[in-house]
């Protein structure tokens, strides 16, 4: 098993990635927990309920199970009230604990009702996607979306353990690998080169998800995000290098309607773009620009995105969280490995879009 610390002002905790994990979550749930309020999906509840149920059912506490609807587009206030609506019904209290089972869908939405009920109770993040397990559910990122933009109404609140199996990848459409390993690939091109390049040589390993690859794969994500959290735990300055390609990826999200493109999808196509947009704006050699087309297109993400007129972009983009004062702001790379966040003009903007 590896083992990942994160260490910010709102909680320090262990990120646990093995094989077999999902038999072992009792060991994740605190002793003075009062009851367990187990959220998932159908889907993922399906696959993998039992053996959780059985899990925390070992430990001897009340355990109460909420299923919500299976989608990004479920990721609304609509599915929150649900979550809210159980809770209150069993009369859970502030020692109750929150585990998420699920992908980014469900470890956001749980871990805003977390954040939220009685003004905070602990959870637990047991991720079951690849992009979930390298991304979303770690860090303390918790949020549902809004018509008008993703993610926008949320809160940073760290969960009490992040509690990764390897195993549960082996149920998963190659959609939903190659938006994970979008994210993978994300932390060489911001933060470390040298991944970067391994995850070049090992592309054809990690797309048909062999394990010894993968769960270096995931450890190593964990440790890159768990490192610039800690500097950042609440998007001030660093951590917006965490979202390289999201501001070109959330728009595809917003303007093709959520859960058209998987995130990952969108994000790794974005990624292109905001290549492009580094070798206008920083310099980025284009063979290194053709590396992260390349590799994009060696996981299975897209690579063109959709057909829009240029204002339409803007507009979209316009939403971005990184926006200030209405200038848009992108993570953009100097070379690979290194990233930095700046406002870039309307015009430069709209000529890398032309590219596309």
């Amino acid at each position: 098993m590896s083992v990942v610390q994160v260490n910010t002002p709102g909680g320090n905790y262990p990120i646990h990635v093995a094989s077999g994990r999902l038999t072992q979550l009792a060991q994740s749930i605190p002793a003075d927990a009062t009851t367990i309020a187990l959220i998932s999906n159908p889907t993922v509840f399906a696959l993998y309920g039992e053996t959780v149920l059985n899990a925390l059912q070992s430990t001897e506490k009340k355990v109460v199970q909420v299923l919500i609807p299976d989608g990004e587009q479920y990721k609304n206030s609509q599915t929150l009230d649900q979550i809210f609506d159980a809770l209150l019904q069993n009369r859970l209290d502030r020692k109750a604990v929150i585990v998420a089972l699920g992908g980014g869908v469900v470890g956001d939405i749980s871990g805003f009702a977390a954040a939220c009920f009685m003004r905070g109770i602990r959870f637990v993040q047991v991720p079951t996607t690849l992009l979930s397990q390298v991304d979303s559910s770690v860090g303390g990122k918790t949020a549902i979306n809004h018509p008008l933009g993703k993610n926008m109404i949320g809160a940073f609140y760290q969960p009490i353990a992040v509690e990764i199996d390897i195993d549960v990848l082996g149920t998963l459409g190659q959609r939903e690998i190659a938006a994970g390993l979008a994210e993978v690939i994300k932390y060489g091109m911001i933060t470390d080169a040298d991944f970067l390049h391994w995850c070049v040589e090992n592309a054809a390993a990690l797309t048909a998800l062999q394990p010894d690859v993968v769960q270096y794969a995931v450890q190593r994500s964990c440790e890159l995000k768990a490192y610039v959290v800690s500097q950042d735990e609440r998007e001030s300055g660093l951590r917006a290098i965490l979202n390289f390609g999201h501001t070109f990826g959330h728009a595809i999200e917003a303007g093709l309607g959520y859960g058209e493109w998987l995130h990952g999808e969108a994000v790794g196509c974005g990624m292109i773009m905001a290549a492009a947009l580094s070798a206008e704006v920083c310099g980025l050699a284009p063979e290194h620009v053709q590396l992260v087309k390349d590799l994009v297109a060696a996981i299975g993400c897209p690579t063109q995105p959709p057909q829009w007129e240029a204002d339409k972009w803007i507009d979209l983009m316009g939403l971005d969280k990184k926006a200030e004062g209405g200038q848009l702001r992108f993570v953009l790379l100097p070379e690979l490995g290194k990233s930095v966040v700046q406002a870039v003009d309307v015009t430069t903007v709209k000529k890398v879009l032309a590219q596309f």
